[in-house]
């Protein structure tokens, strides 16, 4: 840790980090060690990309943001994220989760997965979550829209689509494999298949004009340090690697 972050800083900051909830079992993971290690200490908040981008927008401070690449490219266009503190730190595939102890329908190729789809009483997803994103999309490039419009239950967050599924109020939930593996309560029933995969890659910046420590952080969340956490949580890096 001090070979990545060049020796702990003199001056404690606490950092404003603003994260998707997808990287959040991870950021928790590693927080204690970066802040024993620098005394910095980061006040997270965590929620879905795109609200956390509106609060954002409206003016809300921050520090560091981690959120989907294209929003934060969005925010670096707008001014609002320092382009050179662009950082992708993970990517999460996405996966179906059912109630823990549940049956287990077989996904594993996309004809055995649209009978599963076809087959479920109820489907929650986030609608303005990737996973949402990429769940309708491919229902509809699968032709499998209309067949299933009746069962399908949008929600607001993951936490919503996860807390159904835990309850049995949705047979499924689509997210990031990273939003299941934390959850008591549900279970991963296994990722899409891979001709039909997606991700969600989540990518950090820092506020225009953010002090050093900002950066230190993001390092750290990039650096090598960081592997086994990303690993364990269900995400690898992009690309495979660092």
């Amino acid at each position: 840790m001090v070979a990545v972050l060049g020796g702990a800083i003199a001056d404690a900051a606490e950092i404003k980090l603003l994260c998707s909830d997808a990287l959040k079992a991870v950021v928790e993971d590693l927080t204690p060690t970066f802040e024993q290690t620098t005394g910095h200490k980061v006040a997270a908040t965590f929620g879905l990309s795109a609200a956390l981008k509106r609060r954002i927008e409206s003016g809300e401070p921050f520090d560091v943001v981690i959120i989907t690449a294209p929003l934060v490219d969005d925010l670096i266009a707008q001014g609002k994220i320092a382009r050179d503190t662009r950082t992708a730190i993970a990517r999460s595939g996405m996966a179906l989760a059912i109630r823990s102890g549940a049956a287990k329908p077989d996904i594993r190729t996309t004809d055995a997965l649209k009978r599963a789809l076809a087959a479920s009483p109820s489907i929650a997803y986030a609608r303005e979550g990737a996973s949402g994103v990429f769940f309708t999309g491919l229902i509809d490039r699968l032709g499998l829209r209309d067949g299933l419009k009746s069962n399908l239950r949008p929600m607001t967050t993951g936490v919503e689509v996860s807390a159904a599924v835990s309850r049995g109020d949705a047979a499924l939930g689509v997210l990031p494999v990273s939003e299941i593996l934390p959850v008591s309560g549900i279970e991963l029933l296994g990722p899409f298949p891979p001709d039909v995969q997606g991700y969600v890659v989540m990518t950090a910046g820092a506020s225009a004009g953010a002090q050093m420590a900002t950066k230190e952080w993001i390092r750290f969340l990039a650096s090598a340090a960081a592997d086994s956490s990303i690993k364990k949580r269900g995400m690898e890096r992009p690309d495979g690697g660092r």
